[in-house]
């Protein structure tokens, strides 16, 4: 008889009123990691412990209909920390080396567009302990060196750690404590960065002068071994001191090699000499040798500011710091100023006029400036001014001001910057003043106010500036506050055009230009404005659509121009199946229609609308038919599945709903494809239909497919107009676990999960889960089954190997998953195969879950059986949640390979065959005998139950 464990057995399809079975998404946050410890806290919620580099795997076990799709996001560890969001659209969310700043609150939130969205959340907290950091201190007055009798010492320890740490104190091998010794003091100080725990010693004795050890430790969570640190206090104890070599500013030429020398000049125990480099890293061309710092071929970057740190952890670092400055000088400019007092814009003789003169350099304040006028010095007089600091101006810059300006002071003027007996480049500028020196005046050539052009094309826009000298031009952007093309706010020209390279949308919009006011007039800037108008291809909708509409029926396409530039519709072209259609001409809008009057197989295809508006085309593409949409294939049931392993079949309850089954013709039947993956050969059936409604749950039973093989099923829809759209699904062997009911079956060991089972980490040895197509060709001989209890090569057992580096005694555990199930009576019943001359022992244990884990051992076999599979039921009574265990040990050489198949856990009694030798053995707690018993019975079909917790 053939029997099938599922929830929806009827041959005629299952109808639930309101939806149908469509259900909204529901969601549960399960862990396969490395956890330490999954708890809930005192406010019910789920915290996951997990150790700092361990891997985190969340899994979030959605039901509902249609299958929802899942997305992790996460909120920061602290409340000070900004939201942090991962979007990954995945059931299971998967972290490698998990770092601390990755803890947090993580959310699964699943949607089907039924209802409303499921969010769960658990909080992962992750487990670390860092290095401990110790110092020592003196009290504020004791800053004149060494440590010495009648001074007060501190040690300072501190660590970051989650969970907070625990501090011990220690004086050699003495653990110290406020309570042993009045000359210490043990305290938490206030307002410290992580965990702190001070000790303190009062007025130093010679006892104090010891070893002393801050052990810290998180009492082993996560299996987090403790960490220490030593300091040895003696009377030369002492904080670091330093001296450099070269003074703490250092102004060098470029290409010199420079040496800036570090030395000690106290510190017990010896210090620590590092040198660092700010703002950047250490220069490539440095070199760090027993504290002195060499830079060869210095170059302008390798300015800054370079640190000498001392550390021994006694008292503060000692620091010293050079400001090393590369000379250089650049950006050589000018600027001419009318008289200010009669706010004059230009130059007339009789008012007063200023010529400024500047130099960006390195070290700014070391420049001097020389003036020339027609290439003779310019002699300082009562109208003839020349100052070096002008405070109208940036800092370090030069003036000549002419006073009463005649005729006689027209002429070329010369300023020379320089660095005098530096190896460094004079820069220079040259300023005409004469009846033909003018303001400048700008202004947008004919014609060029608006520039228009198609995107990722080039565009130039131009300012024209007259005058004498000509400024440079600076462009920026008016109506958006966005940089220019190259990222910069402001570009600067000369010839006063803006050259842009493929241009976008983006860049349409007002730019400015305006006169710079160095090497100019430094007056008001002159200005003007340019349009830039960037034509782009329309953008349309809908992009694609997907029509289904009943036969005969009519349906109304519209394309959609949502934006454009221009934004006006010149042409529209219609299309069906790649061929023109001819249309009447209707007056151009922002969209273009076409009526389909009746739906049908002539008229069922693509159909594209082309939008044009003189600068590009968008396409509009409509899929139109009658055909069905694709079924929906039923996530929410268990896996539905018969397995008979010694007939090597099982069966599959295939269950579907059928998307939007209203919008076209009646569905009449559904052509169901089957075949066997990495086989070609498919089977099809045809399964008819009566009656068909949104909601309404479809099934039909897949038989004899072969264990543990694996099939893919493409089922298909069939309506009037023919075969709609194909869902596909792979259905794959899996023995059963986690079901919500109580139930009986067996676990067969087909599946690679093996029923929850997990290999015991303290063991040995593992087992090894094989078939005979899968064991190793060179296996020992004599021993070990040749297949599984089934006698077929596909079939799958657990064994355990004894060959090499296997020795006697070796142990391999195989623990079953926690039944958390009710029931005073249980029988385990389980195959075995215990053949070869060197066999050791097969024991099974029951593990108890009180306050602590209680392993039990409640039937045990050894030596030699024979070459076939046996048989055993084992009664256990356990008096809480348990696990059970099957151990094999092995024997005393090669030739004893076990293996077990067939395990079944069910309540009730064994059945009642002849007890075997062992005596009985009660569990702890339970009060109640348990036999040890070894018996021979024909095959069971059951399967595993486990609930989880």
């Amino acid at each position: 008889m053939e029997i099938i464990f599922f929830f929806f057995l009827a041959v005629v399809p299952v109808y639930i009123k309101g939806d149908g079975v469509y259900a909204p998404a529901q969601a549960q946050i399960i862990h396969a990691g490395q956890a330490c410890v999954v708890k809930e806290d005192n406010i019910s919620e789920r915290v996951y412990t997990i150790r700092e580099g361990n891997t985190l795997v969340l899994q979030c076990l959605v039901t509902g209909h249609p299958r929802p799709q899942v997305r992790w996001t996460k909120t920061a560890g602290s409340a000070s920390d900004k939201f942090q969001e991962t979007s990954v659209f995945n059931e299971t969310l998967r972290i490698e080396k998990i770092q601390r700043l990755q803890g947090g609150r993580y959310y699964c939130k699943a949607e089907n567009g039924v209802g409303v969205p499921a969010i769960k959340s658990i909080r992962v907290d992750v487990q670390y302990l860092d290095e401990p950091i110790l110092t020592i201190h003196q009290t504020i007055s004791d800053v004149r060196g060494s440590f010495y009798q009648e001074k007060t010492v501190f040690l300072r320890c501190t660590v970051n750690s989650n969970p907070p740490a625990r501090f011990i104190w220690k004086r050699g091998a003495e653990t110290l404590s406020h309570s042993q010794d009045n000359g210490v003091d043990i305290y938490e100080p206030l307002y410290t960065q992580g965990e702190t725990k001070v000790l303190k010693l009062k007025n130093l004795r010679p006892q104090d002068y010891a070893s002393y050890t801050c052990q810290v430790s998180v009492r082993n969570v996560c299996g987090i071994l403790d960490k220490s640190i030593t300091f040895q206090l003696t009377n030369t104890t002492a904080p670091p001191a330093l001296k450099l070599s070269v003074n703490e500013t250092l102004v060098v030429n470029p290409g010199d090699n420079v040496t800036m020398q570090c030395s000690l000049t106290g510190g017990d125990p010896l210090p620590e000499v590092v040198w660092s480099h700010s703002p950047s890293p250490m220069p490539h061309n440095s070199l760090i040798q027993e504290g002195n710092l060499t830079i060869w071929g210095i170059r302008m970057e390798d300015s800054g500011y370079y640190n000498c740190t001392a550390i021994n952890n006694v008292g503060n670092p000692a620091k010293k710091t050079v400001n090393l400055l590369v000379r250089s000088m650049k950006n050589v400019t000018f600027q001419i100023t009318p008289d200010v007092i009669k706010e004059s814009e230009s130059i007339q003789l009789g008012q007063d006029l200023k010529l400024s003169c500047h130099v960006d350099a390195v070290p700014q304040e070391k420049v001097v400036y020389f003036w020339y006028k027609n290439g003779k010095p310019a002699r300082v007089s009562d109208r003839l001014l020349i100052s070096r600091n002008d405070p109208e101006l940036p800092p370090v810059t030069s003036s000549l001001e002419i006073i009463d300006l005649r005729f006689s002071d027209y002429g070329t003027y010369l300023c020379i910057a320089s660095f005098q007996g530096a190896p460094i480049p004079d820069l220079s500028v040259e300023v005409n003043i004469s009846s033909e020196t003018v303001p400048p005046t700008i202004s947008v050539p004919k014609g060029q106010s608006t520039i228009t052009v198609r995107e990722g094309s080039r565009a130039e826009l131009q300012c024209e500036v007259r005058g004498k000298p000509k400024p440079p031009i600076i462009w920026s952007r008016v109506d958006k506050e966005a940089p220019m093309p190259s990222g910069a706010m402001t570009v600067e020209t000369y010839d006063g055009k803006l050259r842009l390279e493929s241009v976008s949308r983006e860049m349409s919009g007002t730019y400015k230009c305006q006169t710079a006011r160095y090497n100019g007039f430094n007056i008001r800037p002159r200005e003007a404005l340019v349009q830039l108008n960037v034509q782009f291809p329309p953008v349309v909708e809908p992009t694609s659509q997907d029509i289904r509409q009943g036969m005969g029926r009519s349906v109304t396409l519209r394309c959609t121009m949502l934006k454009g530039s221009p934004m006006k519709v010149a042409t529209a072209v219609w299309r069906f199946n790649g061929n023109l259609l001819t249309l009447p001409p209707t007056e151009q809008q922002d969209y273009s229609e076409l009526k389909v009057d009746s739906v049908n197989r002539e008229t069922s295809g693509s159909y594209e609308c082309s939008i044009s508006n003189d600068v590009g085309v968008s396409t509009c593409l409509f899929q139109v038919s009658a055909k069905a949409y694709n079924p929906e294939f039923y996530y929410d049931t268990p896996n539905p599945t018969l397995s008979q392993k010694q007939s090597k079949n099982y069966s599959y309850v295939l269950q579907w709903t059928q998307k939007e089954p209203d919008a076209v013709d009646p569905i009449l039947k559904y052509r169901l494809d089957v075949r066997q993956l990495n086989q070609r050969n498919t089977v099809q059936t045809l399964i008819p239909v009566k009656k068909m409604e949104k909601g309404l749950l479809l099934e039909h039973i897949l038989r004899n497919l072969k264990v543990p093989q694996s099939y893919e099923v493409h089922l298909t829809p069939i309506t009037n107009f023919g075969a709609g759209d194909m869902a596909a699904r792979i259905i794959r062997y899996m023995e059963p676990i986690n079901y919500p009911n109580p139930a009986d079956n067996t676990c067969h060991f087909e599946d690679e999960k093996i029923c929850g089972f997990m290999q015991d980490k303290m063991d040995n040895f593992d087992w090894t889960r094989q078939n005979a197509l899968t064991q190793n060709p060179k296996r020992t001989v004599n021993t070990g089954p040749s297949t599984d209890i089934s006698g077929t090569e596909e079939g799958y057992y657990m064994f355990i190997e004894a060959s090499r580096p296997r020795v006697q005694g070796d142990k391999a555990r195989l623990i079953s998953p926690l039944y958390n199930i009710t029931g005073k009576y249980f029988c385990v019943s389980f195959f075995y195969h215990m053949y070869g001359k060197h066999i050791g022992s097969l024991n099974l244990l029951v593990r108890v879950q009180n306050k602590r884990a209680i392993d039990t051992q409640v039937w045990s076999l050894s030596e030699n059986k024979g070459n076939e599979w046996k048989q055993a039921h084992v009664p256990i009574s356990p008096p809480g949640p348990f696990q059970i265990i099957f151990e094999g040990v092995r024997g005393t050489s090669y030739e004893g390979d076990i293996a077990i198949d067939d395990v079944t856990l069910k309540r009730g009694d064994c059945p009642r065959k002849s007890i075997g030798p062992n005596k009985a053995v009660a569990l702890p707690g339970s009060g109640v005998p348990t036999l040890h018993r070894s018996s021979l019975g024909g095959p069971l079909t059951f399967f595993l139950y486990v609930l989880l917790r």
